[in-house]
């Protein structure tokens, strides 16, 4: 009788009035076998376990949280699931959730605003906790982030923060970090410098691109027009936008990738026109990625403190979920300019 239950109820996800039709108990017994089995004789607990193995049955964690009145899944939406950034932040942000108890649901918005209200509307289906988000660019989600916080949906923000949002976040310095390169390269003698996308409100309006012409200002250097293309974050466009680039009558001397994938793009391009690094031209990226430390000659980059990024970002969030007290609503993180072989004087200033 037992096995032929239990192949009619492995047909499908079994629930606990299974295991307890199985075992010959209550469901409120059956129950109590998984939350206070010291109250169950030990045959009666023994009863229990056995259709439980039978049967495969899981909790439904979910429910019961929801039942209590408190979630456990909180929501991740990357930018990228193809960029390792993100990718890194996510295994690190899941492990901190995980010591609390949170289970993370991954989710990805494609830089896009207008995608990221299809996302957060499916979290918040889940009945997630929170939401540690890489804002999309645009205004479409905007709307519905705020009643998502009405309704007591915590939400961190990362990587990104759009005007006017005060959301508890936690950024790079990300104009310190083009400093950085700018500066290395000016002192190198570049003067005719590129990065891999240029500032728009909508397109692209991000803090690394916004400040690449104001620092090269400062340092009594222009952005030539023709140097000034809209782009977005991903390896085609950059692989583009590097031949656009190389094609010009006056190409610039050195390349700044605003992310490791970009780089990938410009170093493939570089590679098909059999331009060497650092002789031909000189190239700095965002993103210690393993490969950049594998070619030849290895790639200059700035690395991203990208574990403490996500150990912070899931502070916050435990934070705001009563775990602890807010010390501080917005962190800047610092990024380290590693110097290796990619860049050297330009031969041609």
């Amino acid at each position: 009788m037992s096995h032929t239950l239990a192949l009619t109820y492995n047909a499908g996800v079994s629930t606990i009035q299974d295991v307890a039709r199985l075992a010959g108990v209550s469901p409120t017994t059956a129950k109590r076998a998984l939350k206070e089995p010291d109250k169950l004789t030990p045959d009666t607990l023994a009863r229990v376990r056995q259709a439980i193995a039978q049967l495969h049955y899981e909790p439904d964690q979910r429910a019961g949280s929801l039942r209590g009145g408190q979630s456990t899944t909180v929501g991740l939406v990357v930018g990228s699931i193809l960029e390792p950034f993100f990718a890194q932040f996510a295994r690190t942000a899941s492990h901190v959730l995980a010591d609390a108890g949170y289970t993370l649901i991954i989710s990805e918005n494609e830089y896009s605003a207008q995608r990221e209200l299809q996302e957060l509307r499916r979290l918040y289906g889940l009945r997630v906790a929170g939401i540690m988000l890489r804002p999309g660019y645009g205004q479409d989600s905007q709307e519905y982030l705020a009643r998502l916080r009405s309704r007591g949906v915590a939400i961190t923000e990362y990587d990104y923060r759009p005007p006017h949002h005060d959301e508890p976040s936690v950024m790079l310095d990300n104009a310190g970090a083009v400093r950085q390169a700018v500066t290395h390269l000016h002192a190198l003698g570049h003067r005719r410098i590129a990065a891999l996308g240029t500032y728009h409100p909508v397109i692209h309006p991000e803090e690394r691109s916004r400040a690449f012409p104001e620092i090269m200002n400062a340092l009594g250097l222009t952005v030539p027009t023709e140097y000034q293309r809209v782009t977005l974050l991903n390896e085609d466009t950059a692989y583009t936008l590097t031949n656009d680039l190389l094609d010009l009558p006056e190409p610039p001397t050195a390349l700044i990738a605003l992310t490791g994938t970009q780089a990938s793009g410009a170093y493939r391009a570089l590679r098909e026109r059999d331009l060497r690094l650092p002789q031909d031209i000189s190239l700095v990226t965002f993103d210690n990625y393993p490969w950049t430390g594998l070619v030849d000659p290895p790639i200059t980059v700035l690395e991203q403190p990208v574990e403490a990024m996500a150990e912070q970002t899931a502070a916050l969030m435990l934070a705001q979920l009563g775990h602890a007290p807010i010390r501080q609503r917005h962190v800047v993180l610092h990024a380290r300019l590693i110097e290796r072989g990619s860049t050297a004087p330009p031969a041609r200033p």
